[in-house]
């Protein structure tokens, strides 16, 4: 028996799975356009999906607790649904009873209204009898009549033949209008239908999703797993990553923003309380539920407790006072509680938040916005771990899409020092000058090199990045003048300006620890010109070379140089792109006349530290007190 089952295994071809060749970018525009009209000609099918997935990801922490309590399955999600149920009702009673309450209370607010409609219309009045309220509101009906005459098509008549100046004619006779009297029933169903018709799409609508959440609920393994096979099984690590990121991020967004909500709704209802505003906890609670709709929410719950506030009270400070007080919560709730609870929550940027408001609600009206940030999120994380979607990310992701020795080159090249200069400041704040130096500002110069080798940087690019460099390193400089006898170091750059700048990288970095420093050019150093240098009062030289394969260029200038100093004056080699393993730094140490190799700006401290040149002074011990 186990024989013949190895031999059917042994005969069962095995099928090579090939990876399908990336998509083009016109094959990634069609599916994201027929994306985007699905989404549009199916709203009323996707939006009730959509709306019990959120619930879903709401819910399903607690129907898990349940579980685990040993309550099962069925009856966790039923109990969960009544709960909810339960809570909305509340919510609903609560809300209707104090609608209640300001619907018997507003014809008292009548006098009041009146009285501010009266003070407007006699407000800043230059004649005395007529306020500029009722002059703007008269000119507004004489444009409408104007307007609507000449929609019309009418044309003034003329008088009359035998009519006179002076004399009235008769007005035009008008042509009797037929009436017809319609004497059929409607119905009992067309009145249903026009009673009830407006509400039975929301009903409708409401039903649906509870029945989709209800099979979420019960089914999510088999959902999740018929999930990844349609979409990823061939990568079930990635998919899995992708699944719950998604639901970790959405779960989180969702919590924090019930928390937000509460932190919100609560201060406004006890100010309105203070303030004297009717049904405060009406307008709490309502401020509780309008934030979920972002951008409009916030306005829609302040827009009635104002308006309200204007016809309670006589005078003007009551309305002052709300509005000061919404404009207060809403700053602290933006700028405290907000990034305090969310963090890296949703990991979208702002102003893909806006932009997806706009694409969402267009799609599906205000459904689309309460759902826009959710969705969002799910196309961010489809995009983080799926490589044909990556620009997703990019685009909407709060990631930096570049990291900051990109974002220094990019500035130098655009001849933008400042801004650069201000990331450096930044990562200044952070690290220590030599730190910054090797983990920053010499990167960009690599990148610079790498970009002068491929053919992709002209002279003029090189020349910006340098001058860049020597300007930021100016800003970034606060050493004063020097002592005439402290050591002093030549920085000279080995073959062009992106050298020359990282020779005055370490330069600036020398200066600060009391070295006296030249930055000398790469055409200083050639035959005809290197006794310009001259040989006195020199501690040190230091070739700075950006391009560890140009060892050879090196090798010569190297010869050259130690010929010009002689023996006494040490040579410090900086390779400044090569890998401290790799066996370039070794060749240069055994094929050249350095007498040391560094491959970063803090080796080169070191080793001209061991020279005793920009050595930090030893810490001076205090002298011990007598034992008296």
């Amino acid at each position: 028996m186990a024989e013949d089952t190895a031999r059917r295994l042994q005969a069962r071809p095995i099928a090579v799975t090939k990876a399908a060749p990336p998509a083009s970018t016109q094959t990634i525009l069609l599916i994201i356009t027929l994306i985007v009209v699905t989404l549009y000609l199916a709203a009323d099918i996707l939006i009730p999906i959509a709306l019990a997935v959120l619930l879903g990801f709401v819910l399903t922490p607690i129907v898990s607790r349940l579980e685990r309590w040993h309550l099962g399955r069925v009856p966790s999600v039923l109990a969960v649904v009544v709960l909810l149920f339960m809570a909305i009702i509340g919510f609903g009673a609560v809300v209707g009873s104090q609608l209640g309450d300001l619907a018997e209370n507003l014809p008292t607010y009548q006098r009041n209204i009146h009285t501010k409609i009266q003070t407007l219309r006699t407000a800043s009045s230059s004649t005395g009898d007529r306020g500029a309220l009722k002059q703007a509101t008269d000119a507004f009906r004489d444009l409408q009549q104007e307007l609507e005459k000449a929609t019309a098509g009418e044309q003034p008549a003329a008088p009359p033949s035998g009519t006179t100046a002076g004399t009235t004619a008769s007005p035009p006779r008008r042509e009797p209008v037929p009436v017809r009297l319609d004497q059929s029933d409607a119905g009992v169903f067309d009145l249903l239908r026009r009673v009830l018709g407006p509400a039975v799409t929301p009903i409708a609508m409401a039903g649906l999703v509870l029945v989709f959440t209800i099979f979420m609920l019960l089914q999510r393994e088999d959902l999740r797993d018929r999930l990844i096979r349609l979409v990823g099984s061939g990568d079930l690590s990635r998919t899995t990553e992708a699944m719950n990121d998604a639901g970790e991020r959405v779960s989180r967004y969702l919590l924090m923003q019930v928390v937000v909500n509460v932190t919100y709704g609560i201060p406004i209802g006890i100010g309105l309380w203070l303030l004297g505003v009717p049904n405060p906890l009406l307008w709490g609670l309502m401020a509780t539920l309008l934030r979920f709709i972002p951008f409009l929410g916030p306005v829609i719950a302040s827009a009635f407790p104002i308006l309200l506030s204007f016809a309670v009270d006589t005078g003007w400070t009551l309305p002052l006072l709300c509005i000061a007080l919404f404009v207060a919560v809403e700053l602290f709730s933006n700028n405290v509680v907000e990034p305090w609870l969310y963090g890296t929550a949703t990991g979208l940027s702002s102003l893909a938040i806006i932009i997806a408001a706009v694409v969402w609600t267009t799609l599906w009206g205000p459904v689309g916005l309460l759902l826009a940030t959710p969705l969002t999120v799910c196309l961010v994380v489809l995009g983080r771990h799926v490589p044909q979607l990556h620009f997703l990310e990019v685009m909407l992701g709060d990631r930096p899409v570049l990291p900051d020795e990109a974002k220094v080159y990019q500035r130098l090249l655009a001849r933008d020092p400042v801004e650069a200069t201000e990331i450096a400041e930044e990562r200044l704040g952070k690290d220590t000058p030599v730190e910054m130096a090797d983990g920053l500002l010499l990167p960009v110069l690599s990148l610079a090199e790498q970009d002068r080798q491929r053919g992709t940087l002209n002279p003029d690019g090189r020349q910006a990045v340098a001058d860049g460099m020597a300007s930021l390193l100016d800003e970034l400089s606060e050493t004063g003048t020097l002592p005439e006898d402290a050591p002093r170091v030549l920085c000279i750059g080995a073959r062009n300006n992106l050298d020359e700048a990282a020779a005055g990288l370490l330069a600036y970095l020398l200066t600060g620890r009391g070295v006296r420093t030249d930055v000398i050019p790469c055409e200083k150093v050639l035959t005809r010109a290197i006794a310009s240098l001259g040989t006195d009062g020199i501690d040190a030289v230091v070739l700075s070379s950006l391009n560890p394969s140009a060892l050879g260029h090196s090798r010569r200038l190297l010869r050259r140089l130690r010929l010009h100093f002689g023996p006494r004056v040490p040579i410090l080699l900086c390779l400044w792109s090569a890998h401290p393993e790799a066996e370039v730094p070794e060749r240069a140490s055994a094929e050249t006349d350095a007498d040391l190799v560094a491959t970063g700006m803090a080796g080169a401290l070191a080793q001209l530290e061991e020279l005793q040149i920009g050595a930090t002074a030893p810490a001076v011990a205090e002298p011990q007190a007598d034992a008296d």
